[in-house]
């Protein structure tokens, strides 16, 4: 019987698991009941060792099976978003204001899945890392965890992560060797000018008008000075300056996002920024401040796990439902910082187009259930190939 068969009577389980997380959002750093629940289910399921509070919130399981020193880490967010959910079904968020719209609960159930098959089968040489990560949307949960020693106390020769993709069929996996998805940078400038009577601009240095035209060169960056065959965004998304009719504003203020699919190309527009910035400013006569901040690196899979990842999806579904080369994602993720360390691979599981299909971080999202067996297959039989009985 092949592992997705074996994990077939999990599913209605599985279910509930993930359904009772949806119910029960929480948010970054903020997970003490979904940590607990996790925490919880891998000592009922006769875990060598469950570690928690690694990177706060975060929750670390350790099977062991023969002799082998070889590892493996396989990892789940766990956090929501601050969005009002409008779905009405019976799973519907009772926290107001927060809701899992990404799919974390279903990350999570699968993995759970993949740890109740593995502790009752045993069926590897070596020791699997479960990592239940907090934090991933934009508050640096996986740096968390790494900071507090994660592959230093649970040593990993490869990593695995996954998320659901709505766009994509359930039944089908999307698997990238090298970079996959942007890394991304939040950044906030602060232009000093000086403040006048609206009717007397010439007594000013209008910190307005020198916000507009930072804004308006920063678009250059991408445009002539990152090459044409590399990938960049860069958006300012919210300028702010002044707050009555008749005065000139002495400060403004900008901000808004760079995505990149390279850290060198993220330092190039770095180091531009402050250039364009800090010299519109002078030659208006102000004085302009950067602050940018990568949140995201780039998300880069090793192209041999990325092989092996995709073998695996054929595996369980055929190699003709195996999307070996997917569009790059400008979203970001936080998986990346792990991939930095470890060997690994990031894929996309089918979400289908209907049952809450819609786009992740929509108010209507909600994760399908249908996926939950194959994702927990895919985690499962990773392991067993990775640390394949001799």
């Amino acid at each position: 019987m092949s592992t997705s068969e074996l994990l077939a009577p999990l599913h209605a389980e599985m279910t509930a698991w993930r359904q009772d997380i949806h119910a029960h959002p929480e948010l970054g750093f903020q997970e003490n009941r979904t940590a607990g629940l996790v925490a919880a289910k891998l000592e009922a399921f006769g875990f060598d060792e469950v570690h928690r509070g690694v990177g706060r919130t975060g929750v670390v399981g350790v099977l062991r099976a023969g002799r082998s020193g070889r590892t493996v880490g396989l990892r789940a967010d766990m956090d929501a978003l601050p969005i009002l959910e409008v779905n009405r079904f019976g799973h519907c968020s009772v926290n107001k204001g927060v809701m899992h719209a990404c799919g974390h609960d279903g990350h999570t159930a699968m993995l759970l899945g993949a740890a109740r098959y593995l502790a009752a089968t045993r069926r590897f040489d070596g020791v699997v890392n479960f990592i239940f990560q907090p934090a991933e949307e934009g508050l640096g949960g996986a740096s968390a965890m790494i900071e507090d020693g994660l592959f230093d106390r649970f040593p990993c020769q490869a990593v695995f992560g996954m998320h659901n993709r709505p766009s994509l069929d359930i039944g089908r996996f999307a698997v990238r060797a090298g970079p996959m998805m942007a890394g991304g940078a939040f950044f906030d400038i602060r232009v000093t000018g000086k403040g006048a009577h609206g009717a007397r601009p010439e007594t000013s240095v209008d910190a307005a008008l020198v916000a507009a035209q930072i804004a308006v060169t920063l678009q250059s960056i991408v445009s002539r000075n990152v090459a044409p065959v590399d990938t960049a965004v860069l958006s300012v998304t919210r300028i702010h300056a002044g707050d009555a009719y008749n005065v000139i504003p002495q400060t403004a203020e900008l901000g808004g996002t760079v995505r990149a699919f390279s850290s060198e190309v993220m330092q190039l527009v770095e180091r531009n920024m402050k250039r364009v910035a800090e010299n519109t400013a002078a030659a208006f006569g102000a004085t302009a401040e950067v602050d940018f901040r990568v949140l995201f690196a780039p998300t880069v899979n090793n192209p041999a796990e990325a092989e092996f990842a995709a073998r695996i999806c054929g595996e369980l579904v055929g190699q003709d439902k195996v999307d070996r080369n997917p569009p790059l994602i400008m979203a970001s993720e936080d998986f990346s910082f792990m991939l930095e360390k470890v060997p690994g691979c990031y894929l996309n599981i089918g979400n289908g187009l209907a049952e809450g299909g819609c786009e992740v971080h929509n108010p209507a999202y909600d994760f399908n259930d249908r996926a939950l067996p194959l994702g927990a297959a895919f985690f499962a039989r990773a392991v067993e190939a990775k640390l394949a009985l001799a």
